[in-house]
């Protein structure tokens, strides 16, 4: 697999080279323009306001300027980041009530599941080998058709998937140098409060301690847990090489932030404004999935000169682990959780076509 890993500036060295052509036609329509829009599309996110240090804002940044340049100014989109509309909870439940005053958030996996819990069969362990395979499997046709669910349930209508802080995670810990699942036996892993994830830790020989990330730190300082796992970039944010020696990218989770729009709402634009909604979506997703795995790439770089030692888990090695953590994960989510069985072996086996399909191509176009 690869290696994974301010406020506002000046109005306009913020604006992307659309919004600056757009400039003399924005002059010339005045303010008629801004009496003339029809439409507000509120998009809540609790990611920071921040060019730089995130993928999402500015895929929001750029979402907004093409829709209000692509409509006249009668879409006007106004993004809350930093959790200013409350939780991911709290904005899904604004969505979903008919999108009066919030008509669009973006809810990482576990909130997303509350909503529309079909979601959580994209929790498998070791789902994807690579960013290639998981951008082809949310971006691809047989995701939106699944997504589509979410519509009949949560009146939430699918616009994306965005990485969540890269994507893929890597372990930390206090004890040793995780090569290989061996290595794991023993070890008091922190884990959210999520049973997928509890089940994947035991299944691969750990002890799985769910805690409230409020705790993290704490329970590290003191032996509670020997370690933990999240994306490089949460890692050397949130200065956990403080507090643990070693770090392993894994990458047996892959963390996804949904994009989603009211669906009442949706259907009150005309077809038209529909149509560069979902294509404008489609830009900023592509847009936000090359920024992510930039900045995953250098927060791993930036973990390998922090932490004691940094080691990379090859693929062999990854086989192995998701050989003992799958079955696990798949008799929880079946039985216990209560999804079908037919739809985690037809995702599975989607993502398993992209994994033979995506390289055959690549050589197919360059290769020959």
């Amino acid at each position: 697999m690869p290696i994974s890993t301010q406020g506002k500036g000046h109005a306009i060295a913020g604006r992307s080279w659309l919004a600056l052509a757009m400039l003399p036609l924005a002059l010339a329509g005045g303010a008629g323009q801004a009496q003339a829009q029809s439409h507000e599309m509120a998009i809540a996110t609790l990611i920071p306001e921040s060019m730089t240090n995130n993928s999402i804002y500015p895929a929001l940044v750029h979402f907004k300027e093409l829709v209000e340049s692509r409509t006249d100014g009668d879409v006007v989109v106004t993004i809350f980041p930093g959790g200013q509309m409350g939780s991911e909870v709290e904005t899904g439940s604004q969505v979903q009530s008919g999108g009066r005053a919030l008509q669009s958030t973006v809810l990482t996996s576990g909130a997303m599941s509350s909503f529309y819990p079909e979601y959580q069969a994209v929790t498998a362990p070791f789902l994807f080998d690579n960013w290639r395979q998981a951008w082809a499997f949310f971006d691809g046709e047989w995701f939106a058709d699944f997504m589509h669910g979410a519509i009949e349930q949560a009146d939430m209508r699918y616009l994306g998937t965005f990485d969540d802080g890269g994507g893929f995670v890597a372990f930390t810990n206090n004890e040793r140098l995780i090569k290989t699942v061996e290595d794991l036996e023993g070890l008091n892993i922190r884990t959210e409060e999520n049973p997928a994830h509890v089940a994947t830790m035991e299944a691969l020989g750990a002890s799985a301690t769910p805690l409230p990330w409020g705790e993290l730190i704490t329970a590290l300082e003191t032996g509670l847990a020997d370690g933990q796992f999240n994306a490089p970039v949460i890692n050397t944010t949130f200065g956990l090489d403080e507090v643990t020696d070693y770090t392993t990218l894994t990458g047996h989770v892959y963390n996804s932030a949904s994009w989603v729009v009211s669906e009442s709402w949706f259907q009150e634009l005309s077809e038209d404004y529909q149509r560069v909604i979902t294509d404008a979506a489609r830009e900023a997703v592509a847009m936000s999935h090359g920024a992510s795995a930039m900045l995953a790439t250098g927060s791993w770089q930036a973990s390998c000169e922090k932490f004691s030692e940094c080691y990379i888990m090859p693929i062999e090695e990854r086989q192995r682990m998701s050989e003992a953590a799958r079955p696990a994960w798949k008799s929880w989510i079946v039985d216990d959780f209560g999804l079908d069985a037919q739809l985690i072996d037809d995702l599975l086996a989607q993502v398993d076509s992209l994994r033979e399909s995506l390289p055959q191509q690549a050589y197919q176009r360059y290769g020959q």
